[in-house]
């Protein structure tokens, strides 16, 4: 009898490791599979912004700090899933990019200008792109991914790109605005589109030039307020005028 209750004893202590050890190796696989989803994101939306970069300026050094950074993700995935075979393939195919990317900074052309879409989606797609851009930028450096001295040049073209969307579209809105005499509107888009720019960290040639462009605008735009104004009073007092001459006038004998 003690045989058998040690035996049923045994056998319960057995089934509870072995469900000990099954809910261990289930929560290894699914803290893998959370970390490789991880890498994955990063990878996934990394070659996304490779793709949107294609409406900016050429720019090879950012096109290298985005293959570094898909490589680097790939690899940690590699580390969680190393049977992984098509990762492992896709790996040496990011090291290619990165060498091809590398070699292309080494012949970079000068800057070149940033002409914005015309289309009002593209615009904003592209706003979004840069957006997301110096976010990644400024987590690249951080971890070391980035030098300072590259970090600097990219971020400065980033935010240049960024502030030139938000003043020009502002003074398109403002133009438009003031074509339909809608003058209050205007001013309000073209004030904006100043402080937009007086905001600058950094104030550029682009930045001095368009702000007289706007002022000369404001100036128009004031004049033609003032005129308005001084119309609007003028038939206001002609209309007193009137009404005191139609109170005060002569009765009429019938």
């Amino acid at each position: 009898m003690g045989i058998i209750f040690a035996l049923i004893i045994a056998l319960i202590i057995i089934v509870v490791v072995l469900g000990a050890i099954q809910q261990h190796k289930e929560k290894v696989q699914r803290e893998k599979r959370t970390k490789a989803a991880k890498q994955k994101a990063i990878i996934d939306e990394t070659e996304e912004l490779l793709l949107s970069i294609a409406n900016l300026p050429n720019n090879p050094h950012l096109v290298l700090i985005l293959n570094k950074r898909s490589l680097n993700a790939a690899k940690s995935m590699a580390k969680i899933l190393p049977d992984d075979k098509p990762l492992i393939k896709r790996i040496r195919e990011m090291q290619g990019r990165v060498s091809t990317s590398t070699s292309d900074t080494n012949h970079e052309t000068g800057e070149q200008i940033f002409i914005l879409p015309d289309n009002e989606q593209q615009l904003v797609s592209a706003l979004q792109c840069i957006k997301k851009l110096r976010v990644i930028l400024k987590s690249e450096q951080s971890k070391g991914n980035v030098d300072v001295q590259t970090f600097a040049q990219e971020e400065h073209k980033l935010s240049a790109m960024q502030l030139k969307i938000g003043v020009e579209t502002l003074q398109k809105r403002g133009v438009i605005a003031y074509q339909k005499e809608m003058l209050g509107s205007a001013r309000q888009y073209l004030e904006k589109a100043l402080q937009t720019i007086s905001e600058s960290p950094i104030q550029t040639e682009y930045c001095l030039s368009k702000r007289e462009e706007i002022q000369n605008v404001l100036d128009d735009i004031t004049s033609s307020l003032n005129n308005t104004n001084a119309k609007d009073a003028a038939k206001k007092t002609k209309t007193e005028e009137d009404d005191l001459d139609l109170l005060f006038q002569p009765k009429k004998k019938w």
